[in-house]
């Protein structure tokens, strides 16, 4: 095949598949960048529809919250609690319905929120319609499901031969500054090549990177499996279950935390789920510093006897789960601070850019083509 030939089929190839794809990529990348911070913006919304709270006197333990919580909705059954990571954050229950409907993402789940030094319950929510839920089904799942998920895997590898294919047309490997350039007093059209080809490079490295994080996302039991032959390391254990037996009562929240605590002395607690079922664990997630991740460590205790049945440690976890964290980092961008994510909102806008100034040559490219056909 000649040089001609083949740029032709790679220009063909990175067109058709920017017209077919190019919206979905847009919605995936504009979610994905508002997702970035959504803590702080589920934080805002918060405490907007909530109220903030105001430090007064000796907070109540998680123990005590819970037991508010189940009397103020009896027929709910409580399954998380996260703890309020400074004095002006309210404690937050998840709970759920008795007629939930499994077969449908967080149907009857809520989040409950109780002021920590009052036990006065500020307010309740549905959890599949918060900020963070919302975007988040939008953007791993499309409001589809698995379908969804599969979907957006596929857009992630079409992501990447979109790269690929990009920048084996920059201009600028011929000239390295004409890749670069903008001749904004020119044409219009060429304006709007210019912004193409600049935009496009740029953001290269950033889709590369998000495309095959997002389907090792979308891929996961796939991807781990693969991880795992690679470094020839078996694959974790399955989640420990507790042991029960006849006249054996589940340990009480404030005693599972106190093993909690000596499992990891240094770390903070940040959120427990609770054992629901008779061979369900407790798990608590703890944070070893300020500025660390608030499910970094995760310690699995048995709701009958308090033993500690796995600890993930972030100090000593598995290559399997430090590969995990890292394509984590580079998929959410928190691998540098607070630069890196907004350094990735502004790249999350760049593929609505490209589709934009594509869309625009495309469509310039065929009434060039119609008048030609019509003089003929």
């Amino acid at each position: 095949m000649k040089a001609k030939q083949l740029r032709d089929l790679i220009f063909k190839l990175h067109r058709y598949i920017g017209l077919a794809v190019g919206l979905l990529l847009v919605l995936i990348s504009l979610t994905g960048s508002l997702l970035v911070f959504h803590s702080e913006v589920d934080d805002l919304i918060t405490s907007q529809q909530f109220g903030r709270v105001t430090p007064v006197g000796q907070s109540l333990s998680p123990e005590k919250i819970l037991e508010i919580s189940q009397a103020a909705y009896p027929d709910w059954q409580a399954f998380g609690i996260e703890i309020p990571e400074d004095s002006y954050h309210p404690y937050k229950l998840n709970m759920s319905t008795p007629n939930a409907n499994p077969q449908i993402y967080l149907d009857g789940r809520y989040e409950i929120f109780i002021n920590p030094y009052t036990g006065y319950i500020m307010g309740d929510r549905p959890e599949r319609y918060t900020f963070y839920r919302l975007m988040l089904n939008l953007h791993y799942r499309l409001f589809a499901e698995k379908i969804g998920i599969t979907i957006v895997g596929i857009t992630g590898l079409l992501l990447l031969i979109l790269s690929i294919t990009g920048v084996a047309l920059w201009p600028g490997w011929r000239r390295l500054i004409t890749g670069f350039k903008i001749k904004w007093k020119a044409h219009p059209k060429r304006v709007n090549f210019d912004v193409h080809k600049v935009t496009g490079i740029i953001a290269s490295g950033f889709f590369v990177l998000s495309a095959f994080t997002g389907i090792c996302y979308s891929f996961y039991e796939f991807t781990d499996s693969l991880i795992h032959a690679l470094i020839l390391s078996p694959q974790p254990a399955e989640t420990p279950v507790s042991q029960p037996g006849l006249g054996k009562r589940s340990l009480g929240l404030s005693q599972i935390l106190k093993q909690a605590d000596v499992a990891l002395p240094n770390a903070q607690t940040t959120v427990v789920y609770l054992a629901t079922s008779p061979e369900d664990t407790f798990w608590v997630y703890k944070k070893s510093s300020e500025n660390s991740d608030k499910l970094a460590n995760l310690v699995h205790l048995d709701q009958y006897t308090g033993k500690v049945l796995r600890l993930d440690n972030q100090q000593t976890q598995s290559l399997g789960k430090q590969i995990w964290k890292y394509i984590a980092a580079l998929h959410f961008g928190t691998f540098g601070g607070i630069k890196t994510r907004i350094l990735y909102v502004f790249l999350g806008i760049a593929p609505l850019i490209l589709f934009m100034t594509g869309f625009v040559m495309w469509s310039g490219r065929k009434r060039v083509i119609r008048t030609e056909q019509v003089i003929e």
